[in-house]
Formats: structure tokens, sequence, C-alpha cells
């Protein structure tokens, strides 16, 4: 017989896998996340509307978007295909371009202040007035400027103004920035200079004005500002800005990246599908989604994202742009597939005419067009839920006959800064670039990761100040005592495992900190449990290392280390290489920055070994005179090493942990550190010159002798008329006794006087022998 290895069972599974939940928009609710096609995950997020600088909103927006493809592509695994597009043709840019194009010709004209150019800017102002500025205005204001101009001033008004007209700041702002250079422009010289600076302070309105007077009154030049070229320009510029933005902010750069001026002929084929099976229609050269057929048949249900949404014209009005007209639209809801072009717009052939694209139609052709007919995820912010989103599944859905063209809709959530909605009528409209001013791009994403993605955040210097710069001191602060700890281990046994009960325990948490943090991202994405269990663990492995001592373990503390710091750039936190320890240092532009620790570090360990040995000789002699030497030290560890960017953390056996810092981190620390010492010391001496001060008027008090104090001039004359030995009046002016009552009083104050002069007198006698 021969020999046969023992039956072997199938382990019992301890602790079940989290599986991934995902908030879907389709539900409201977190349902699990099931890929289609193995572990590819097709993904298309909304790109922007290239047409001005990136602000917080796409920083909000994008970033958050970048973190949930790290969490997808980096920690689950998942073969993430990302498709972004980049919406190069809208009525935003035609406006603002075509606005452009006619003030910059407008200005290159202009060669002197004449009266025609002063009336023209007149008029424009009063336009502006009358059109924009009024939205927001009581009716008795409309025709009295001075004090519509004083209404900058009154906050309350301001605030009833904002609820009629949400640009109502903004547009007031303009108004009054016109009004005073041409008051300034009335009083100047009449050259050039004086004429180009009046045009640039009236910019806003003014452009506007001559894109109306151009589109309107003078049709030989609607063709001069048709011009394709004049659009994409613009559009091209604000693009390259924005990826400019977003490499800065550390943002992926999108798999496929789609632009709509590249798909129009694809475009016009997918709406001539979507009337081929019949939920669209033609009028006057424009298509219109058909939202009521759709609605109505068997297999399609219209705005499945927000279906109470339906009937608000607001929302659909805001849909179609600000130079789509009604007419020839059959329900209010029913919106532009691709719409005729007027006078001053670009064009492209079609079937019906000489026309562009709408607006939520570009998504739907060149998602389909890379992704097909279904994909895993789309993604956007939530202000594009309805119309935009809805729309797009709509007509989507129409084209391939499908029930399911997205399976999950994930949207971000709105961005508050100091808890009111950014805009520039609040002047609290922040672009990327200003906020990359005030913080970097660590931070900013710590503030993101710090809330939930779905949620509305409140951006506020209260949280940039107090929890993240906290959180971000708390994980710099570990990974440079860590790298100390390893610096200073050689790495050699001392034939000690160094693997006790603690040890044991530490490393139980390790496991259960990982498994804890992955049932966080399990649950749509919770990157607030995450960091907060990252934090925690680096909390606990501080603890370990100040207790175990010589008894640590640095391995498994390199272990933890690593393991946060691998986390920590998963989700896009991390500077320089991946073998490095943490998460990096945040890079400053310097060319010998990835040399700095290999080039320095030998040097430091070595000065750092010969003030050790300096500080303990003089601790231990117990010598008055070794304290120069204990300055010295401290001025290498203050004043010498700082500005080299290395930390001395001097520990109770009386070595230093060597730290290698950011510079500019060190030196703020250390002046911020004096600072404090400084108002400190400035503070005790206030308080001390106060209780001075307050000494001083008291024993001034003390002064008049008690016999003389109810006695002119103390008090008025003819007041009393009789006083007893002690000098306590007995008797008023008139001569009548006093009462007891007031007798008792005055003879309290007596006595608190006595007591006073007798301070008085021990003060003045010893200032007199000093």
């Amino acid at each position: 017989m021969s020999v046969q290895q023992p039956a072997w069972n199938v382990p019992t599974r301890q602790i079940e896998e989290p599986v991934l939940k995902v908030y879907n928009s389709f539900t409201k609710t977190k349902t699990e996340f099931v890929p289609r096609n193995g572990r590819l995950v097709k993904w298309y997020n909304c790109g922007p509307t290239v047409y001005d600088a990136s602000h917080m909103g796409h920083a909000r927006n994008y970033i958050t978007q970048d973190i949930l493809r790290r969490i997808m592509s980096d920690y689950f695994g998942y073969d993430v295909h990302f498709v972004m597009n980049i919406t190069d043709i809208d009525d935003k840019i035609i406006l603002r371009a075509r606005q452009n194009h006619l003030f910059e010709n407008f200005r290159a004209q202009t060669s002197s202040l004449t009266p025609d150019l002063l009336a023209r800017v007149q008029e424009a102002w009063q336009s502006h007035v009358l059109e924009r500025v009024s939205k927001g205005l009581p009716d008795t204001y409309i025709h009295l400027w001075p004090q519509i101009e004083a209404l900058q001033h009154d906050e309350v008004q301001k605030v009833e103004c904002l609820k009629r007209d949400e640009k109502f700041g903004m547009n007031l702002g303009t108004a009054i920035r016109t009004a005073s250079a041409l008051s300034a422009a009335q009083q100047s010289q009449k050259d050039k200079e004086s004429a180009l600076i009046l045009l640039d302070e009236s910019r806003d309105v003014l452009s506007t004005s001559l894109d109306k007077e151009v589109i309107i009154r003078d049709p030989i030049l609607e063709d001069t500002v048709s011009d394709p070229s004049i659009f994409r320009a613009l559009a091209a510029f604000w693009e390259d800005q924005f990826f400019k933005d977003m490499d800065r902010l550390r943002v992926r750069r999108p798999d496929t990246l789609t632009r709509v001026t590249e798909y129009v002929p694809e475009i016009v084929e997918f709406v001539k599908r979507i009337m081929e099976n019949g939920y669209a229609y033609e009028h006057e050269g424009s298509v219109y989604f058909d939202t009521v057929v759709f609605d109505s048949s068997e297999n399609h249900t219209y705005a499945k994202l927000e279906p109470w949404s339906k009937g608000n014209r607001d929302l659909v009005a805001e849909g179609e742009g600000a130079l789509s007209g009604f007419s020839g639209k059959r329900p209010a809801s029913d919106f532009a597939l691709w719409k005729a072009s007027k006078p001053g717009e670009p064009s492209w052939p079609s079937p019906w005419g000489p026309g562009r694209p709408g607006w939520h139609i570009e998504c739907s052709v060149m998602a389909s067009a890379i992704l097909g007919d279904n994909m895993d995820i789309h993604s956007g912010g939530i202000d594009l839920a309805f119309p935009h989103h809805d729309n797009e599944i709509a007509q989507s859905e129409a084209y391939h006959e499908c029930n399911a063209w997205v399976n999950y809709f994930i949207h971000t959530g709105h961005l508050h800064i100091e808890g009111l909605k950014m805009s520039k009528s609040l002047k609290n409209f922040i672009t990327i670039d200003d906020i990359l001013q005030r913080f970097t791009p660590r931070q900013l994403r710590l503030a993101f990761l710090s809330q939930f993605w779905n949620a509305k955040l409140d951006f506020s210097e209260s949280l940039m100040s107090g929890e993240v710069k906290m959180i971000e001191a708390a994980f710099n602060n570990f990974f440079a005592t860590v790298k100390a700890l390893l610096l200073a281990n050689e790495g050699k046994s001392n034939g000690y495992h160094h693997y006790e009960e603690p040890e044991r325990e530490f490393m139980n948490g390790l496991n259960e900190s990982k498994l804890a943090f992955r049932s966080a991202l399990c649950d749509s994405f919770n990157t607030p449990e995450g960091l907060k269990i990252l934090r925690d663990l680096v909390s606990r492995t501080n603890v370990y290392i100040n207790a175990r001592a010589k008894s640590l373990n640095v391995a498994l503390v390199e272990q933890a280390a690593r393991w946060v710091g691998d986390m920590l750039r998963m989700f896009g936190l991390g500077d320089g290489g991946r073998l490095e320890l943490g998460w990096g240092q945040e890079t400053t532009g310097d060319v010998n920055a990835a040399n700095r620790e290999a080039l320095l570090l030998p040097y430091l360990r070595a000065l750092s070994s010969f003030r050790d040995g300096v500080r303990q000789l003089a601790i231990a002699k117990r010598d008055d005179s070794l304290k120069e030497i204990l300055k010295l030290c401290d001025r290498l560890r203050d004043e010498n090493l700082v500005p080299l960017g290395v930390a001395l953390d001097d520990q109770e056996d009386g070595k230093a942990l060597v730290k290698l810092v950011r510079p500019s981190e060190l030196i703020k620390a250390r002046d911020e550190k004096r600072q404090k010492l400084e108002a400190q010391k400035e503070r005790k001496a206030e308080l001390q010159r106060l209780e001075q001060e307050k000494r001083l008027a008291k024993l001034e008090r003390g002064r008049t002798p008690p016999e003389e104090l109810f006695k002119p001039p103390n008090v008025a004359e003819g007041l009393y008329s009789q006083w007893n030995e002690q000098g306590i009046p007995t008797a008023d002016g008139q001569g009548s006794k006093l009462s007891k009552n007031q007798e008792k009083n005055l003879s309290k104050q007596w006595t608190a006087q006595t007591k006073l002069h007798e301070e008085f007198l021990a003060w003045r006698e010893q200032e007199q022998r000093q």
C-alpha cells in the first residue's frame, strides 16, 4: 500500500473580506460595486468648460475625483480606463471669446480720449445699470445712482439685493468701477493713455455693449466674430491653464482626453440616430430631444437622477445656455441636441443647416465613442446632476436603445467658503492660483480627504490652519522620528529577539488597522475614517516607541511607518521616490534635494555625536562653569543646524535623534517659539507694569491722613460743620446731627483710609532709606 498524504480541510474564514459599496446617485444609497468586465472599470468624468481661470470649485471636484480614482486603481487594484472631456464649444466660451475679440479690436483702434468715446462708455454703463444692477434693486432705486452707489456700504440693504439677484454684488462693483473711471476721465488729459485707462477700467460693461452692437446693429461685422479660430484660441489657452493647475494639484491626467471640437461629425450622426429612433424633432435648423415621448416609452425613464426637477424651468434654462432661445420647443422640459447657429456664433455643417452641438449631447457622444453603450462609473459635480447628467442619460439611452447607459453615478458635493456659496459677488471667489499662494497641494488634498467626498465641504481658515496643519505636522513628526531611529539603528543583532508581548500586541494592532482601513474605503470611500485610522496607528506607534526604549523592535516600527506612508501616497499625498519611507518632502525646486540626505548625514551624525559627548560631560560634573558649554550645544541645535534642515531632538538618555526637515519649517517653528516666548515676556512685563500702577494709585490714595479725609479740600466746602477728635463728621453743613447709618458709613471709610495711610507712610519711609 502506497504512502498517502493526510486529508486537508479548507480553512474556515474567521473574518469576512469587506465588500466595496459606493454611494450611487441612482439609488441615493450605498450599493455594492460590481464591474461588468472583471477588473476593468470604464469611467467617464465630466471635464471643465474652458473659458476662465480654474477655481476652488474645480479643485474640490477634480482632486476628489482623483482621490477616488487612485483608491480604485492603486488600492483596490482595478484596471481603470479614465476618460474626461474638454468642453470647448459652449455659450460661455462663445460670449467670452467674442467679447474679448471685439474689445481688443476696439482698444487697438482707440487713439485719444474723445467726447464720442466718453459718450459710448457712458451709454454702456447706463445699460449695465438698467439691465443688470437693477435686477437686485428695489423699484424705487432704479434711476437714482447716488442711492445705488451708497448700497456698497449698506450691508443690510445689500443682503436684500443679493436675495433678489446673487450676482448683484459683482454687477454693482463693475458699475461703481466704471462710474469712477468715467468721472476721472472727464477731468484727465485727452491723450491715448487716458483713453486706454478708461477702456481697461470699463472693460466689463463696454465689451458687453460692443457685443450687443455687433450682433444686433452691424450685420457687416457679424462674420468677423464667427471665425471658429476666435473661440478655439480662448478655449485652448484656458485648457492649457487648467491642466497646469491640475498638475500643480497632482491630479493625474485622464487616460483618454476628448474635445468637443474633435467630435462634431460624430455628434451629427448621434443626433440623426436619436431622430431615427423617434426621440427628437427639428425646428428651424435646431434639433430638440422629446422628453415626453422618451419618458412615455416602455423601456425608458426621463430624469433618473432627479425626477423631482423635471419641471424646474430655471434649471432647464440654465442648462440650455445664455445664447439659446426657446421657440420651437414643445414642452419646456425638452432640450437642444443641435442648435442652429445665430450671427456671431461658430457653426458646422449638418443635415439641418449650419449649427453647433447642444451642451448635453457632447458628453454622450464622446463617452459612447470611447466606452461604448455602457460604462461602470460616470462622475461629476452635484450641480450637474440635473439637467446635464439626466439629459446625458436620456439621449444616450435613446441612441443605444438601452435602459442602463451608466451603472454607477457618483457626484462630488458642493463647496462653500466660510459657510457661504463661492461667488464673485460675495468676494469669496478663489482661483487655484490664489489658493496655492497660501496652502500647499498636499494641504488642500488633506482638507478634501478629511471630509466626505459626496457631502458639502465648508472650506474655511479654521479647517486649514487647525485640523489640516495638525494632521500634516503629526505625520511629518512621525516619519522624521522613525527615520532617525533607523539611522541610529545599525541593524546588528545584540543577541535579543525583541519580540515580546508588547511586540505581539503592536503587530496585532497593525493588522487590525489594515483591516479597518480597508473596511473604511469599502464603505463608499470613507476617507475621513481612513485618515483617522492612520493617525491612530501613528499615535499607538509613538506610544510603543516611548514605552519600549532600548527594547524597541525597530523593524516593526519601520513596517508600520512604511504602510502608513504607502497609504498616504495612495491618496496622492506623496512626494519624492516611492522607496523613501513616509510621504516624502514637498519639492522646493532644489536640484540637489534628492542627494541631500546622502551628502549631509555622515557629517551631521559625527557633529551630533560630538555634541552628545560634550553635553553628557557637562551634565555629569554639575559645575556651573559648564553652563557655557551647554549654551554652545543649544546654539548648535537652534542656530547652526536649523538652516541646514537638521533638527536635533534631545532624548532622556542624553543622546539626540537627528531629523532632516525642510529648513523653512524648522526656521518657522523656531521663530514661532521665540515669538511666543517673547510675547509671554511682554505680557508678563505688562502685567507687572499694570500691577505697579495699581499699587502706586492705591498708595497715592493713602497720602491723605484719615483725620483730614472729610475736611476741605478733600470734600466740598460746607458739607460738614462738626467733627469728632478723629476727624469723623458728626453734623452736616446746617448743623444737623448725622444719622447712625451715616456715622457708621463714614466710620468705615475712616478705618479704610487709616490703613491706606499707614501703608503710604511705610512705603515713603522705605523709599527715603533707599
